[in-house]
């Protein structure tokens, strides 16, 4: 696990680890290797991880019935990414997650994270944090898809994953924002010329 460093970093935003707390939670993990197109969850399957992003970008999306792919959000290196509610309630998956390039990921499963809440409650106070702030982002871009034309949207798009919007392909974009890829490129272009 050479990339621990980056996971304990992203909690002690919010608490504080003894040695044997650190070594403890570390002791939980499992890395995964994921290779570019591989999912990690499949809709229908039983999601059992909280992933933590080492390297790479994760993509979680449904898949209606016609095999459109509405994609719910993107995760790039020290984020955290699963299908939330079926997660915390052991329900089969209703999100699909893949990754866009070759990542690495730290894995937490639903019954460490019960052992973790007991033998370190602290860590109830960082996972409260980040689901309150995942809820709170999600709400937000609930009241842009509503209220912001698709401009504005993308622009916030490019200000969210500024490191990772060359890497993320214009179709997978297109479907985050709620829009087609051609209407993208139009926002795109419309953009360019702005600067020109």
């Amino acid at each position: 696990m050479g990339e621990e460093l980056l996971i304990l970093k992203n909690i002690s935003r919010h608490i504080s680890l003894t040695n044997q707390e650190k070594s403890y939670f570390l002791s939980l993990l499992k890395e995964k290797k994921v290779a570019k197109k591989e999912l990690i969850l499949q809709q229908q399957q039983a999601c059992k991880e909280i992933n933590f992003v080492q390297t790479g970008i994760l993509r979680a999306f449904h898949m209606d019935a016609t095999g459109k792919e509405s994609t719910i959000m993107f995760a790039v290196s020290d984020w955290w990414i699963t299908d939330m509610y079926c997660f915390i309630n052991q329900k089969p998956a209703m999100l699909n997650i893949e990754a866009l390039e070759d990542s690495s990921v730290l894995q937490l499963q639903k019954h460490h994270l019960d052992d973790l809440y007991h033998k370190v409650p602290k860590f109830e106070r960082f996972f409260r944090i980040m689901m309150q702030n995942a809820y709170i982002r999600e709400q937000l871009r609930t009241i842009e898809n509503l209220s912001l034309p698709a401009e504005e949207r993308y622009y916030n798009f490019l200000q969210k994953y500024p490191e990772a919007v060359k890497r993320i392909r214009q179709k997978q974009i297109a479907s985050y924002l709620g829009i087609t890829p051609e209407f993208l490129s139009l926002i795109k272009s419309k953009q360019k010329n702005s600067f020109s």
